[in-house]
C-alpha cells in the first residue's frame, strides 16, 4: 500500500480505469478514486473503452466526466474490477495499479491490490482509504456503496455476510445516498430492456428438469429491441428465481458474431470454473467469457452444455 500512495504522490496526470461494458462495481471503485485524486490537486481523467454505458449508472458522481479515449499525456493509470488486462479495452504502456477483487485477477500491472475475500472492488478500495486514513465524503460513499450494492446482488449474494452490511451501514453513515443507488440499480429500466427482458422471456429454455435456463439473443434481437448487453441481465438474474433453475446461461451475439457469455447460479455452484475453460473468470455465483472465433449460438449453446453437465 505505501507504494501505492507513494506512486500515486509522485504522479502529475492520473487515469482512472473502468473494465468495457462497465458495472457499478468498476464505476464506483473508478469514481470513488477520482474524487480522491481531485482533492490531491492533480490532473484526473476518466476512462472507459465502451462508449455506449447503462444510463442506469448515470447517478454515480463523475458521470459525465468519462471518456472513451486515453489522455496520452496520463502518466499512472489506476483500473477497477478488471480481472484481465482484456478487460481494460486499451493496451497500455505506462505504469498501472490494479485494484480488483476477483479470485481470477492475474495481478497484470505495476502494483496490484486485489482482495478475493471481499464482495466487491469497492470494499477493496474502501479497506485502502481507511487503513490508509483517507477520508471518504459524500460522493465516495455512494460510489462505494453502489459497487457494494450491485456485486452484493442487492445484499441477496451468498457471500453477504455481518461484514457486508456493517460496511454498509458505514457508508450510509459518511453520506450515502442509498435511496439513489437502490432507485437506480435495483430499479432502473429501459424501453430497451423492458422490450428485451419480454423477448428473453418468451425465448427461455428450461433443461435438465427445468434446471438449466438458457437464453440465446441474437444481435438481430439487439437491435429490433433497442437493448444494449447490460440490459440481457435482468431476464438472465431473475431465471433463478424459478424454483427449480439453479443455472442461468446467457449467449449474446455481438454485433462482430462474436459471442459474450454469461453465466449465474444459485448455492453453491461454481459457474467460474465453466467460465474459466473458456478463457473467462469471475465468481461462484456469476462468470463470464467472450468467444472471438464467430461460432453460432446453437453450436456454443450445445459445448456449454457440455461443460455445465460435468460440474453440476
Amino acid at each position: 500500500m505505501n507504494e501505492i500512495l507513494e506512486r500515486i504522490q509522485q504522479s502529475s496526470h492520473i487515469t482512472v480505469i473502468a473494465h468495457v461494458n462497465p458495472d457499478a462495481d468498476s464505476l464506483g471503485g473508478a469514481s470513488a478514486m477520482y474524487t480522491h485524486i481531485l482533492r490531491l490537486h492533480k490532473k484526473v481523467s476518466f476512462f472507459c473503452a465502451s462508449t455506449n454505458l447503462n444510463q442506469k449508472l448515470s447517478f454515480l458522481p463523475w458521470f459525465d466526466k468519462i471518456r472513451s479515449s486515453f489522455p496520452p499525456s496520463s502518466d499512472l493509470a489506476i483500473s477497477f474490477d478488471c480481472a484481465s488486462q482484456e478487460r481494460l479495452g486499451i493496451d497500455l504502456e505506462r505504469d498501472l495499479i490494479n485494484v480488483d477483487h476477483h479470485k481470477s485477477n492475474i495481478h497484470f500491472g505495476k502494483f496490484s491490490l486485489i482482495d478475493a475475500n471481499c464482495i466487491s472492488t469497492t470494499e477493496v478500495l474502501y479497506n485502502f482509504f481507511t487503513q490508509n486514513g483517507i477520508e471518504i465524503n459524500k460522493k465516495m460513499a455512494t460510489a462505494l456503496y453502489a459497487g457494494l450494492l450491485e456485486d452484493s446482488n442487492g445484499f441477496m449474494s451468498n457471500k453477504v455476510d455481518g461484514t457486508t452490511f456493517a460496511l454498509g451501514s458505514k457508508l450510509i453513515a459518511q453520506g450515502a445516498d442509498y435511496r439513489v443507488c437502490h432507485q437506480f440499480i435495483m430499479h432502473y429500466l429501459t424501453l430497451g430492456a423492458f422490450r428485451l427482458k419480454g423477448l428473453m422471456q418468451t425465448n427461455m429454455e428450461l433443461l435438465n428438469d427445468g434446471r438449466i435456463a438458457i437464453f440465446c439473443v441474437s444481435n438481430e434481437d439487439m437491435k429490433r429491441t433497442g437493448a444494449i448487453g447490460t440490459d440481457c441481465e435482468y431476464a438472465l438474474e431473475e431465471a433463478l428465481y424459478l424454483p427449480t433453475v439453479e443455472i442461468s446461461l446467457l449467449l449474446l451475439q455481438n454485433y462482430d458474431l462474436s459471442i459474450k457469455g454469461s453465466l449465474r447460479s444459485k448455492n453453491r455452484l461454481d459457474v467460474s470454473a465453466i467460465a474459466s475453460q473458456l478463457g473467462g473468470g469471475g465468481h461462484l455465483n456469476r462468470a463470464g467469457f467472450n468467444i472471438k472465433n464467430g461460432v453460432s449460438l446453437e453450436s456454443t449453446k450445445i459445448e456449454m452444455l457440455k461443460l455445465i453437465h460435468k460440474d453440476m
